[in-house]
């Protein structure tokens, strides 16, 4: 009883460690950033009781698989805390994300994304786009945000609806609708380092992303049409209620839009100014700007009100992603220190002579280690060794295409990546489950990858 007692106030504990990594990513302090590693071990410990049991299983195979690795290397354990920080950063970003969700929601943007998805829907089929194209639209602006948002949304709207088609709708329309807003996003950092590693331009990129959005957004929308067709929609309002909205809620989409863009660009701003990476400057200008932007729309009181409550109760509650990426952590960087990535790229090498086949495999690499928790920007490393000599070969703007689409389609499957652990916590669901609905879509995602670049050797 006392131990649960002492956990309300947990956040306090979080929250100190978030502001020492904070300050320590301007310093760079290796003693400092020793001292994080302790307390991310203190966190593991405390957080470890309140974890779901799947949690638990998962964190005690990354600790036990990672520590196996960590000893093959000639690392000491005296030095392994140095390690345990490298996810830090989506911790930082995740308890931030609260303040972002709630200055829309006491601006009531939310209630117009709501009102939006009911117009003329009467079906789960016609309701599929509309939350597809919806979270999208987000996604472009908010990032993870948008996936969060737009699920809050379904959820209050499909309430009503069997509990398991509703977690099955929610999680396959949001994270499609995400991944194809990530794949032309500027901001993204996997297209960011594609770029970087391939030598590629943006301008040179995006209309080729935009065809592969484009042409993978209209067949998963058709999909959706008839998939879910035969599942009847009843708004719990009228039709003619909802309609009279559509005119103040076309209004506070386009305000959104100049909010959420003013947002990107604060964010590309501070980036190049203190040369930071997207999700430590989305996390640092999350809470002033959500701050400034109740001021202006005078819901500051309901901010406040909505923003602390919410940002407590999801700060102490984020025992389940505290074991899984610190975790991961040991995880990442103790595998790779070893040989055992060696493997994974003689393949490639030894079917260099068959392009498309190569594409396919790289595709097939990122999915199966984004199943096993590798990040797909770490992936993008592991692969980094080949490019030299691919890019030689191959036409660069292919080898960039097929990294992009394969990291960015991992992003709906990889059972431990943030978003998909993000949904399956909000659904309270097994992250297999969303990783198994949505391997076919990652899969035809990819390949139109695959294809396009290899019609532009």
């Amino acid at each position: 009883m006392k131990y649960r007692s002492l956990t309300s106030y947990l956040y306090i504990f979080y929250a100190i460690i978030f502001a020492i990594y904070i300050v320590n990513v301007f310093m760079e302090n290796e003693t400092i950033n020793y001292i994080l590693g302790i307390l991310a071990i203190f966190m593991v410990i405390f957080s470890f009781p309140l974890a779901s049991r799947l949690f638990k299983v998962l964190g005690s195979t990354f600790i036990l698989i990672g520590g196996f690795f960590y000893l093959q290397t000639d690392e000491s354990i005296i030095d392994l805390p140095k390690i345990l920080t490298s996810n830090m950063s989506l911790l930082v970003l995740l308890s931030m994300l609260p303040w972002m969700s709630s200055v829309v929601r006491s601006g009531r943007f939310d209630k117009s994304l709501n009102a939006l998805m009911k117009v003329n829907v009467s079906d789960l089929g016609k309701l599929y786009a509309r939350s597809t194209t919806t979270t999208l639209t987000l996604a472009a602006f908010l990032n993870l945000s948008a996936a969060t948002i737009s699920q809050d949304v379904l959820k209050d709207n499909l309430s009503h609806v069997n509990r398991k088609l509703r977690n099955s709708f929610i999680s396959i329309s949001t994270l499609r609708g995400f991944s194809l807003a990530l794949l032309w996003s500027p901001l993204e950092i996997l297209l960011a380092v594609t770029i970087f590693e391939t030598g590629v331009s943006y301008v040179t990129l995006l209309p080729w992303l935009l065809i592969i959005a484009v042409t993978t957004f209209m067949l998963d929308a058709i999909w959706g049409r008839y998939h879910y067709k035969r599942y009847s929609y009843v708004s719990d309002q009228g039709t003619s209620s909802v309609s009279t909205h559509i005119h103040g809620t076309g209004k506070k989409i386009f305000y959104l839009a100049v909010a959420l863009t003013l947002f990107l660009s604060l964010v590309i701003l501070i980036g190049n100014l203190f040369n930071l990476d997207f999700i430590l400057a989305v996390s640092l200008l999350i809470f002033p700007f959500s701050f400034v932007w109740s001021m202006i729309m005078r819901r500051i009181h309901s901010f406040w009100v909505i923003g602390w409550n919410t940002w407590k109760n999801k700060t102490n509650t984020m025992q389940n992603f505290i074991i899984l990426f610190i975790s991961l952590s040991l995880f990442s960087n103790s595998i790779g220190n070893t040989t055992f990535l060696e493997y994974v790229q003689q393949p490639v090498i030894a079917l260099s002579e068959y392009p498309l086949l190569v594409f396919f495999l790289m595709q097939l690499i990122f999915l199966f280690m984004s199943m096993f928790g590798v990040h797909p920007v770490a992936t993008i490393g592991i692969l980094s060794s080949l490019l030299s000599t691919l890019l030689t070969i191959y036409n660069p703007l292919s080898i960039a295409i097929v990294m992009i689409t394969s990291a960015i389609a991992t992003l709906t499957v990889g059972t431990y990546g943030l978003v998909v652990t993000v949904t399956a916590v909000n659904l309270e669901i097994n992250p297999y489950r969303i990783t198994v609905s949505n391997l076919l879509y990652s899969l035809v995602y990819g390949g139109i990858g695959s294809i396009v670049a290899y019609l532009l050797l």
